[in-house]
Formats: C-alpha cells, sequence, structure tokens
C-alpha cells in the first residue's frame, strides 16, 4: 500500500499515478478524507482515555466528599470513551479499505495505455527461417513423448498436461541450470510452500483484481499460490531486517491459476494451463537502490534466455497494465515460430515499499527503522521455457537440438521422436 505521508505531501502526483493506471483518481481524495477522520477520531480517543487516567488517580487521593463526584464523572466518561475508540477503529479501517485500494505508485518513464502500449526496449538475437513447414511445440510435443495434454485432461480437466520422457527430463535440466546461475549471482536457493495464509496473499496484493485468478480452499481458508513470489514475499513478514542488503532469494514451486477470463484463448498445448512450475529470483533491497537492482534482475533473465539460445525482445510494460503491486515492470517475450509472435516468458517488477508496508517488512537504518523495497522476477516458467525450446530447436524429423548450455544437465545433444 502507499505511504499516507507520501499521500498528504503530493496528492497530485498520486493523483497522475491513478490515472496513467487507468483506475480511479477520486479514490486519492477519499482517502485523505478518511485519513483526516482517522487521525482526528484517534486524537480524540487518546484525549479521553488520558482524561479518564488523569480522574483515576485524582480519585485514588480524593476525600469521601469529593469521590462521589469523580466516580460519577469517570463513569460517564468511561462510556465516551467506549464510544470514541469505536469511531476510531472504523475510521481506520475504512482509511486502510482505501488505502489498499490504490496502487502502488507508477514510476517516471513508464509507458502510458493498456495492454497492447508497451514500448519495445531492445531485441536480442535473430528468428531463424526454416525450410520445411515448422511443427508448434504440441505437435513436437507428442512425437517426442514429452507432453501429453489429452491424459492431462483426462485426469484433472482443461489446460491440465503430463509431462514425460524428455519432457520431464528437460524441466529439471531448466530447474538445475536456472539455480545454478542463480547460486552464482549470490541469490539463496529456497523450495517454498504453495499454499499460504490470507495474509500472505493479501500482502502481495493478489486479492484485489486478480482474485479470481485464485484458487481458494475454503475448509482451510488458504490459498494455492500463482507464484512463489507470494511465499518469498511473506517469508519476513512482520519482522524488521537489519544486516547487509540486498537480501536475494530464488524459490522453486508448483504454482495454479484459474485462468479465469481466458476462455478460448490458447487452448492447444501448455502455453495458458492452470498448473505449472517456475524458478522466481526475489529481492529485499534498501529503496536507494530499487531501480538499479530492477535492472540487474532483467539482466539476469536476458543472460538465461541467451544460454538457450532462444530469439527474444525486451518490454516496458504500459502502466494500464501493470500489476497493482508494481512501479514498473519489464517482460522478456519469447520467438514462437509457429505463431510469427512473441510470447511473454519472463517477467520482472520493481514493487518499492507497497507489498513491504502491506506484510509490515521493514529495515533497520542509520536512523532508525526504514521503508524497504521489495522486487521480482521470473527466471524460469518451465512450460513456456519448454514451448520455445522445442519450436525454436526444432528440425525437419522432429527433432530438437537442446541448446548447449542444457546439454551437462539433460546428458544428450538432440531430442528424438
Amino acid at each position: 500500500m502507499i505511504d499516507l505521508r507520501l499521500l498528504r505531501e503530493q496528492p497530485d502526483r498520486v493523483r497522475e499515478s491513478q490515472r496513467k493506471r487507468g483506475e480511479d483518481p477520486s479514490l486519492v481524495d477519499q482517502l485523505l478524507a478518511a485519513d483526516v477522520a482517522r487521525r482526528e477520531t484517534a486524537t480524540a480517543f487518546d484525549s479521553a482515555r488520558n482524561e479518564q487516567r488523569t480522574i483515576g488517580k485524582e480519585i485514588a487521593k480524593a476525600t469521601a466528599d469529593e469521590r462521589p463526584a469523580l466516580l460519577a464523572k469517570t463513569s460517564s466518561l468511561a462510556a465516551m470513551v467506549k464510544e470514541l475508540e469505536a469511531k476510531q477503529n472504523e475510521a481506520a479501517e475504512s482509511a486502510k479499505a482505501l488505502q489498499m485500494k490504490i496502487g502502488n505508485i507508477v514510476e517516471d518513464g513508464v509507458p502510458e495505455g493498456g495492454e497492447d502500449d508497451y514500448v519495445i526496449l531492445e531485441h536480442v538475437g535473430t528468428p531463424q527461417t526454416y525450410d520445411f513447414e515448422v511443427r508448434d511445440h504440441l505437435a513436437l510435443g507428442e512425437l517426442l513423448g514429452a507432453i501429453d495434454t489429452e491424459r492431462g485432461a483426462k485426469v484433472s480437466g482443461a489446460r491440465f498436461y503430463y509431462l514425460k520422457g524428455v519432457g520431464a527430463l528437460l524441466e529439471f535440466a531448466l530447474l538445475n541450470l536456472a539455480m545454478a546461475q542463480a547460486v552464482e549471482a549470490g541469490f539463496t536457493p529456497m523450495i517454498t510452500p504453495v499454499l499460504v495464509k490470507p495474509e500472505s496473499m493479501e500482502g502481495t496484493g493478489y486479492l484485489g483484481v486478480h482474485a479470481d485468478e485464485i484458487y481458494h480452499l475454503p475448509a482451510d481458508d488458504l490459498y494455492l499460490v500463482g507464484t512463489s513470489e507470494v511465499p518469498l514475499a511473506a517469508y519476513h513478514m512482520n519482522e524488521i531486517l537489519d544486516g547487509a542488503l540486498p537480501l536475494r532469494y530464488v524459490g522453486f514451486s508448483s504454482c495454479f491459476r484459474r485462468e479465469a477470463g481466458s476462455y478460448g484463448k490458447d487452448t492447444r498445448g501448455i502455453i495458458r494451463v492452470h498448473q505449472f512450475d517456475k524458478v522466481e529470483m526475489f529481492s529485499f533491497c534498501p529503496m536507494s537502490e530499487a531501480s538499479a537492482e530492477h535492472r540487474r534482475f532483467l539482466e539476469w533473465e536476458k543472460m538465461f534466455l541467451s544460454k538457450l539460445e532462444l530469439p527474444f525482445r525486451v518490454i516496458d510494460t504500459a502502466a494500464g497494465d501493470l500489476g497493482s503491486s508494481a512501479a514498473r515492470k519489464f517482460d522478456c517475450e519469447a520467438w514462437l515460430p509457429s505463431q510469427q509472435a512473441y510470447r511473454e516468458v519472463t517477467s520482472t517488477s520493481n514493487c518499492t515499499d507497497y507489498q513491504a508496508r502491506r506484510l509490515n517488512i521493514r529495515m533497520r537504518g542509520e536512523s532508525g527503522t526504514e521503508a524497504i523495497a521489495m522486487l521480482n522476477g521470473t527466471l524460469c516458467a518451465m512450460a513456456r521455457i519448454i514451448v520455445a525450446i522445442l519450436e525454436n530447436h526444432q528440425r525437419a524429423d522432429g527433432s530438437v537440438r537442446v541448446p548447449t548450455a542444457l546439454q551437462p544437465y539433460l546428458r544428450r545433444e538432440v531430442l528424438t521422436p
């Protein structure tokens, strides 16, 4: 959530950020009014409580003649304190509810507009041409005995699948390559929970507009994560971080998404599915270093895709397509020959102190506790990376060349039908 002090001092900046996101700027004025009410009711409650304490001390010293009047006064004051406390709690809850609705302040330089208004920052690699009819990833996966969507649907329903044989081995190879790169860069490897409490999910901002994408288990009031960003972000919930920063983790987990609203989109293959595995980078760093850390995350993602010898482009996501927690987001999109298009395979977001405030995470600085920035970045979303590898490295006979960097982990140079 946004900093209330920033809201009071720079309301126009917050209104402009809301406008760029395509969201309601009037929420800023509603929150400002709610914040005033919150502070006024808190002051009134504190004043009444102090008076109550003062009278309590006077009663202890009062004479028998003075005591009845003081007791009557304290009885009347007790009812007022109770009423003021209820008003204070109501005002605080109202202000917090509005505060949670306002997205992070969009970083300067983020493109304006919606989903199609991104800015292409660079192209890396050149899509190759083929002198044969290109197969899509599912046709290749079935030839290789690597992907089985029919039995996935039979067992679990639409948008589920099996990776088997070389498909399963390819995922393990990608996991090992991604972890090796992250550990070399100083990340601590983590295997995270995939079920989290409501406060963890809400703290990362996923129970707002994205709530319909999340699987909920009502009997236990737990949520299945759509990304290990959630348990990594909540790992230090309600803590003050002390020591050397940045603190970097790389998590591996299965991820679950309902894909609500995607009816008819990417129904073939494993591009848009309900369950997939992912390697996710996460960083806790000083606010002053957040932008530089964001660029480092992007470079690590580019390095990984380059190791896989995939042509891709980098885009700066438009403000209207940012999640509520992100101040800026860069996506890497790999070329898919079967679609003659670039499709997202990784992304990295700078969430500044937005999630940290919701999760009550701070850092210890020279002058006391300070706000801390939190950043996330996908290093390898297994299913989509497998799609890109199969399609870009395919051969006429249906075999697929294994990128050089993966060969030591997969122990083969070619996947053959």
